[in-house]
């Protein structure tokens, strides 16, 4: 918040084509005040949500913006922290067995963000692989007729939460319609004039003023959602191929590279795994032996989420927001990173060991730090060791520090880092 505050007052703020609405009035000394300081976290995205909380759903356009729920967990205006605290807790929720506290957190993140619908599919491969390892048992003891009851009732769960996650996503859509669609529904509120005629300028359309309905009323499936995207910022499959995007390519190309590592690596390790999706009851499953790690059985449905999210933003998205797309829905990112540093970094091998596979990562003092002040925490010791460290290890640390410096600088002035 600090550096924020710093490099927005030192840089000039970029005159980018962004929205822009004008601010309320009239302002006092302290509002003058906190702008200067806080400004930087009202940019690109963070101006729609600043703008929804003010004045509400009056812009059809802001229809892409799910509620944004005020706490703890963000500095910006933006929902993906809000998202990323309530889908891992889903996701660790899940792993220990607490399906229907899962399926609650996982609802929540659905009303933070649309791409939380796509967390139905850890609930529907958590019931389809039990379901499967039943039968498979059922079948080798003959005890098929009696599965019937366990199968309706792995059925009827996934169904219900499926249900628990979408619901959200319904409720605000069938607000649009209502909001946007439905006879003599005014905006609840004064339109200042400015604002109007921002939206004459821009082409925004504004609840309840009369005119057309939109297009997106007629359909079967009045989805509001994937109108907007479509119609105000042009997201589609390779819409974004464009010669002047190659900078944001660019932008996005590390974490690109690093979630399809992530994705070579694991089916290149579990080739069998991956072809029978993890269905298949294997014996070292049985004995309690299954492999831990990164490329351990249960990882699976993390590297098929994340892959699945990563081939989806990168040809349908605006290309530059990939990295905090993955970074707030997927663990992988993450994980992948620690496995790297884990096996390729010897500052965190055992002391007197020369193989990753064999040695346990220190909690102590590296052998490098010995006599010299050191930190439990494995991230600080290979940063304060930066000169020791391998290639491998100075790119992947290297990109979370940049990203998070250039993150602060360019996104608080409207530069393209949104």
């Amino acid at each position: 918040v600090v550096l924020q505050a710093v490099f927005n007052l030192l840089i000039p703020d970029h005159a980018a084509d962004a929205f822009s609405p004008p601010r309320p009035g009239p302002r006092g000394r302290w509002d003058a005040l906190a702008e200067r300081l806080l400004g930087g976290l009202g940019r690109w995205d963070a101006e729609h949500f600043l703008f929804i909380a003010e004045r509400g759903y009056v812009l059809e356009q802001s229809c892409a913006f799910l509620p944004l729920p005020a706490g703890v967990f963000m500095a910006a205006a933006y929902s993906e922290s809000a998202f990323a605290v309530l889908a891992f807790g889903a996701m660790w929720q899940l792993e220990r067995g607490h399906g229907w506290r899962s399926g609650m957190l996982f609802s929540l993140a659905s009303g933070a963000r649309a791409n939380g619908l796509v967390n139905a599919g850890f609930f529907l491969y958590s019931r389809g692989k039990r379901l499967a390892l039943q039968l498979q048992l059922g079948a080798s003891r003959r005890k098929l007729p009696v599965l019937w009851k366990q199968v309706l009732g792995l059925a009827s769960s996934a169904a219900l939460m499926c249900a628990g996650i979408f619901l959200p996503f319904a409720l605000f859509q069938y607000y649009a319609y209502v909001r946007f669609c439905g006879p003599g529904t005014g905006p609840g509120q004064a339109v200042p004039e400015a604002l109007l005629q921002l939206a004459r300028d821009k082409g925004y359309r504004v609840a309840g003023m009369g005119g057309e309905k939109p297009p997106w009323c007629s359909q079967r499936f009045p989805l509001v959602y994937s109108y907007v995207q479509d119609t105000y910022w042009n997201v589609g499959f390779l819409r974004y191929f464009e010669l002047r995007q190659i900078p944001n390519f660019l932008l996005a190309l590390p974490v690109t590279l690093l979630s399809s590592w992530a994705a070579w690596t694991y089916v290149s390790t579990n080739p069998r795994y991956c072809l029978t999706l993890g269905l298949e009851r294997s014996k070292s499953e049985g004995r309690g032996k299954a492999r831990d790690g990164f490329c351990g059985p249960a990882a699976f449905v993390y590297v098929v989420h994340a892959t699945a999210l990563l081939v989806f933003g990168f040809f349908c998205m605006h290309v530059q927001v990939l990295t905090r797309f993955l970074g707030c829905s997927s663990p992988i990112l993450y994980w992948f990173s620690a496995h790297l540093l884990q096996e390729h970094e010897p500052l965190l091998w055992s002391t007197g060991t020369d193989d990753p596979t064999s040695g346990k990562p220190l909690v102590g003092k590296s052998p490098s730090s010995s006599g010299k002040g050191s930190s439990d925490n494995p991230i600080v010791r290979l940063l304060l060791n930066w000169r020791l460290l391998t290639p491998l290890s100075k790119s992947i640390l290297g990109f979370f520090l940049g990203y998070w410096l250039l993150g602060l600088i360019l996104h608080c002035n409207f530069f393209p880092w949104t």
